[in-house]
């Protein structure tokens, strides 16, 4: 598309004050990439909407600044979307302000600016634009290729095994959830579940409605291994293919993004949802066992120690039986079941295959 100037923009699209220069200006010398000088103008060059929110690409022109940024990517929330079950964006805002700030550089895309306003719910995100050096590995649905899965799983391992029990977590990186407020949100995943049952009528056969039930009535049980507190670390919490960037000359510099889910717990949550979630059960049964083996490799090469491949395996199948709420929780947000019924059935067919059912006696 052609170059609009953001004040003609403006008249065309409603457009943040965050992408005004003198804004602009202010938060790339807070973020140290900006000196005495300052933006001129920033056009906006693209401007993309996803499920949950509006992407911005921006090109910048300065007066009296050299080596700084030429683009950058403002991220915000789309209006009438705001939500508290989505948390309309300030979770990412969080992650950026005290995960990504004491992650080391290459894990995620630089952040300039993380904003969020707790009374209008207005919130931002300006970005290192990673256009020119990166790509999505393939277009939704297709999966990626078995060299970029590699890339992202070590990827993720890279990033897991930087926050493997850290001292930090649930202090001034996250929180904890106590027993008293996970019991709380299994009594909501019930409410949810019976409005999804209802919805689905016979195409929910008794079979599976008989797994929701003793998992809903197990799941306090199941809790304890994240009340152990002991082998977990961030998780992405939407960690599909499309949410990493990979590095166009074929590198290791591969970066997540989209962060709105995140959370301290069971990093094998990622690779569930990845792969069980994600793949049908081919794909899944070739390539599982030899990205888990090559996602542990990675944990011990980055440090993290006392955790063998067992562990990863009892992780993995917990984390897959998990996998059976993310249809009802996204139907619940009223994602279009494009997106969630595929989900349910791949996800049902890996509880199957990998014997989850056994975590439930």
């Amino acid at each position: 598309m052609s170059y609009i100037p953001v004040g003609a923009w403006m008249e065309l699209e409603h457009t943040p004050r965050a992408a005004d220069a003198k804004h602009l200006t202010e938060a790339l010398r807070r973020s140290g990439v900006l000196g005495k000088g300052q933006v001129r103008d920033a056009v906006v060059e693209s401007s993309r909407t996803t499920l949950l929110s509006r992407i911005i690409r921006l090109r910048l022109s300065y007066e009296g600044a050299t080596n700084a940024p030429s683009t950058l990517i403002l991220k915000t929330g789309l209006p009438g979307r705001a939500s508290d079950m989505l948390h309309s964006g300030h979770r990412e805002v969080e992650f950026y302000t005290q995960v990504a700030a004491a992650t080391s550089a290459g894990v995620v895309p630089r952040c300039f600016e993380a904003f969020c306003d707790q009374d209008t719910k207005d919130w931002h995100l300006i970005l290192e634009d990673l256009t020119d050096s990166h790509v999505i590995g393939t277009t939704w649905p297709l999966p990626p290729t078995t060299e970029q899965c590699e890339s992202i799983i070590s990827a993720l391992a890279r990033l897991h095994a930087e926050w493997w029990d850290d001292p930090r977590l649930g202090v001034s990186v996250g929180t904890w959830v106590d027993t008293e407020t996970a019991n709380q949100g299994i009594g909501r995943l019930a409410d949810r579940y019976g409005v999804f049952a209802e919805r689905l009528g016979d195409r929910l056969p008794a079979e599976r409605r008989d797994l929701y039930r003793r998992f809903i009535d197990t799941a306090p049980r199941l809790l304890a291994r994240y009340h152990s507190h002991r082998n977990l670390s961030i998780v992405h919490g939407d960690a599909h293919v499309w949410n990493f960037f990979l590095p166009r000359d074929g590198g290791s510099d591969v970066r997540l993004f989209d962060w709105d889910a995140w959370r301290v717990g069971l990093a094998a949550n990622d690779l569930a949802y990845m792969m069980a979630t994600h793949w049908y059960p081919e794909r899944r049964q070739r390539m599982e066992n030899r990205l888990l083996d090559h996602y542990h490799a990675g944990l011990l090469a980055h440090g993290v120690l006392g955790y063998d491949r067992r562990a990863l395996q009892d992780d993995y199948r917990l984390a897959v039986l998990w996998q059976i709420t993310t249809p009802i929780w996204q139907a619940a947000i009223d994602l279009p079941p494009v997106i969630w019924w595929s989900h349910l059935e791949r996800v049902m067919l890996a509880v199957d295959d990998l014997g989850c059912r056994d975590l439930l006696v």
